[in-house]
């Protein structure tokens, strides 16, 4: 296959002042205009995908929340907490395919996409077994950190009956990176559209009128999840990817060391990015009242989450144009491509913060029945916008570190600025000069302004064309025995 026939490599790549195209617009609206189009043609789509899988999460806390605040706590902890920490995981270690599909997409290789999509499979099943772990022991891990001992008991028994989210993460993600890659976003948005949908009937049907509150919960989350997995799965299996799915094969069982490698490197930067929220919701945990300042950060999060899934879909669409122009020889409009996708997140951020101040004194009621929670909530709006606003850059570079490979670099730069700048800052503020709730959330803040800033740096002194050789290079390699083997059949 030809790599201009991707929908995302048309030959109105020109556009962007990439090198060899026939079209060269005087102006660089029309070159904005058209890299826009291009970008939206994913991040539209995947922006929907992310509101509507984020949702299910969050429609199951909204109505829990309403049962009480020690069920609204320990749902809350299980959400952010230890569904955070697998939910990271997989995520991440699911990245390494938007690297290698992207690139090899882009090259025009398509028969490798498939069976880097179940190495991956293969690798994240092997993954989701041990962390079954994680959610059987919850409880005493949950002690262990210091939490409120009925809180930690419920949210232990919730997360039991959640071991079947697991499985559907390991399943769930390879296939979502491995359509993205293709551009194949829009089917991921119904099925996502569907599967939430019908979570919503079901949660109102089991939690509210058939009371069975967590239980309740639990199966209509894990129903949910696994709706979404099954339509993916039959969307790839019935022949609407013929060209990069061409059946099950012993080769996914061929390089998984170097395979493993990089699902690891991705997983390492995508985890510490997504373990500062658990870091807030446990530590807000040892403070005193501990079901309110819990109640309030879940509450922050959850709407941090929301108001995050417009760069999440930058993300996804800025790592499929980066790697696809990368794998296509395309260095400049990669570049051009990163510039423009950052411009919007700001722009959108900056909406979402105007919308959370002039409302923080009402929004907390669709969270909460309790008046004091309310008024937490209300008290720390102001850093969860600063959050949001900060949060608008990195995102986007994240995604540009999973297009161009440079997941190692990057979780080096995570653990840096997250760990060691934010954690110690939250433990300092939050603790020893007890600013509670919101000396944890300022300590995390200013962690997640230094990574901004180091990314923006990395990002903005790459040598564009040197990437290209490398993304040709990666494609060469693991992608020889795979070629061979499929060639000869």
């Amino acid at each position: 296959m030809d790599s201009s026939s991707s929908p995302l490599l048309p030959k109105e790549t020109g556009l962007i002042g990439s090198e060899g195209e026939e079209h060269h617009p005087s102006s660089l609206a029309s070159k904005t205009w058209a890299e826009l189009k291009m970008l939206w043609q994913v991040a539209g789509p995947a922006v929907l995908t992310s509101l509507f899988q984020y949702s299910l999460f969050s429609v199951t806390q909204t109505l829990v929340g309403h049962l009480g605040t020690v069920e609204l706590a320990a749902v809350g902890i299980q959400n952010m907490v230890l569904s955070g920490i697998v939910f990271g995981i997989m995520l991440g270690m699911g990245s390494a395919l938007e690297t290698l599909c992207g690139q090899a997409f882009g090259a025009g290789h398509l028969n490798m996409l498939g069976i880097y999509l179940q190495r991956s499979w293969v690798i994240l099943t092997f993954t989701a077994l041990l962390l079954t772990l994680l959610y059987i022991f919850a409880t005493p891990i949950l002690k262990l950190l210091g939490q409120d001992d009925e809180i930690a008991s419920l949210a232990g028994k919730f997360s039991i009956w959640m071991i079947p989210e697991i499985f559907a993460f390991a399943i769930n993600f390879p296939m979502q990176k491995f359509l993205q890659a293709q551009s194949k976003v829009m089917v991921m948005t119904w099925i996502s559209f569907s599967a939430l949908l019908l979570h919503l009937f079901l949660s109102w049907l089991c939690i509210i009128k058939l009371d069975m509150g967590l239980v309740g919960a639990a199966v209509t989350l894990n129903l949910g999840w696994w709706v979404l997995v099954l339509g993916q799965l039959i969307y790839i299996l019935s022949g609407s990817c013929e060209k990069s799915w061409t059946g099950f094969s012993w080769l996914a069982f061929t390089d998984l060391a170097s395979f493993v490698g990089l699902s690891l490197a991705s997983a390492v930067m995508l985890c510490l990015e997504y373990w500062t929220l658990m870091i807030i919701i446990l530590l807000a945990g040892l403070l005193k009242h501990p079901e309110i300042a819990v109640d309030a950060a879940s509450i922050c999060m959850n709407v941090e989450g929301w108001c995050m899934m417009i760069p999440f879909g930058f993300t996804a669409a800025i790592s499929v144009r980066v790697s696809n122009e990368l794998g296509a020889g395309r260095p400049r409009a990669a570049k051009f491509s990163v510039i423009v996708v950052v411009m919007m997140s700001i722009v959108t951020q900056t909406i979402f913060v105007i919308l959370i101040l002039t409302t923080r004194k009402v929004f907390p009621a669709v969270f909460t029945d309790d008046v004091l929670v309310m008024k937490k909530v209300s008290q720390v709006a102001l850093l969860l916008s600063a959050t949001i606003f900060l949060s608008s850059v990195q995102p986007v570079l994240s995604g540009v570190a999973i297009g161009a490979g440079w997941q190692t670099l990057f979780a080096y730069i995570n653990l840096g600025s997250y760990y060691l700048v934010g954690l110690g800052m939250s433990l300092l503020l939050g603790f020893k000069f007890n600013l509670g709730l919101e000396g944890i959330w300022g300590g995390m803040i200013s962690g997640i302004a230094v990574q901004t800033i180091i990314l923006i740096i990395v990002t903005w002194r790459t040598n564009w064309e040197n990437e290209v050789q490398v993304a040709k290079d990666r494609i060469s390699l693991w992608g020889r025995s795979a070629d061979a083997s499929l060639s000869s059949k």
